[in-house]
């Protein structure tokens, strides 16, 4: 299993290296090069990708394989990745599964309807320490049942 993380804007980059580390799997940090991100570890491995539109994500699904996971908070990559049968969680712990990926994707779908007819929507709120505990426990849950 290799964990992939969508990282241009992701607030558990520590969580998943220490995670990592633990379960000795590889994780596979994907972002833009506007990023400058330095990122190290035993095993850790970084990919920089142009800044095009969905670079990461297209990086992410053209090399995830089945029963790899991936960590982010694009609903339209969870999708993807799970129709590869790979595993997929959010930064918050939230784990997409085939059962509740379409309802996700049709709240995001009446959500950008309403910012293109000119109502405002609320973004996430800020990362908290409770966020990044329920992320770890998410993620160890994960790989002790797929491991």
């Amino acid at each position: 299993m290799v964990i992939y993380i969508d990282a241009d804007a992701s607030p558990v980059k520590s969580a998943v290296i220490e995670e990592a580390a633990v379960f000795q799997l590889k994780s596979v940090f994907v972002f833009s090069f506007a990023n400058h991100l330095t990122l190290e570890g035993e095993w850790v491995e970084t990919v920089m990708v142009d800044r095009a539109f969905q670079s990461a994500d297209l990086y992410i699904v053209n090399h995830a394989k089945p029963g790899d996971l991936v960590i982010t908070d694009d609903y339209g990559l969870a999708g993807l990745i799970l129709g590869k049968g790979c595993f997929a969680i959010s930064s918050r712990g939230k784990e997409y599964t085939n059962e509740n990926i379409d309802a996700m994707l049709s709240m995001r779908h009446l959500a950008q309807k309403a910012r293109l007819a000119g109502r405002r929507t609320k973004g996430p709120k800020a990362m908290s320490s409770e966020h990044e505990y329920f992320f770890r426990n998410a993620l160890r849950n994960i790989l002790q049942r797929v491991l």
